[in-house]
């Protein structure tokens, strides 16, 4: 006959095991942990674009933007200092890279701003604008040719 399964003190399933639901079952981080990985992997992925285009065409601008980006990746990271690129683009096409960059930017400020993360926000937008411009000369250059 059928008997149904009880769980004892330890809330063991019959086959050894911790019954799912249970608290150790899920991470321990809070809603602003999450967002500091969010953002910091934002941050990141916009510092090997920047990198990337930097490989394509040197710049002191590109220089202190990724400077100010690895410092943001390192201070949400607890100190850990982010992985860095080789120094050559993988896209050899600017235009792509700075849609890729405005984009990724795109994304790290709506999460510094749902985390208030001033810092952040202002570098994303700062770096939002700067790919905008850098877009929008790309296209003159290719339209005036």
């Amino acid at each position: 006959m059928y008997e149904p399964t009880r769980p004892g003190p330890s809330h063991r399933s019959p086959h050894g095991s911790p019954m799912a639901g249970t608290p150790s079952d899920f991470p321990h981080r809070s809603r602003e942990e999450e967002l500091d990985i969010q953002l910091a992997g934002h941050l990141a992925a916009l510092l090997a674009v920047t990198d990337e285009l930097r490989a394509l065409a040197p710049s002191a601008e590109l220089d202190t933007a990724s400077a100010r980006l690895a410092e943001q990746v390192t201070r949400l990271r607890g100190g850990h200092a982010p992985a860095r690129t080789s120094g050559t683009a993988t896209d050899p096409c600017p235009t792509a890279l700075h849609h890729r960059a405005h984009t990724l930017a795109g994304r790290a400020l709506v999460v510094a701003a749902s985390r208030a993360d001033t810092t952040a926000a202002i570098l994303a937008a700062e770096r939002m604008d700067a790919h905008t411009a850098a877009l929008r000369d790309l296209t003159e250059l290719s339209a005036a040719r």
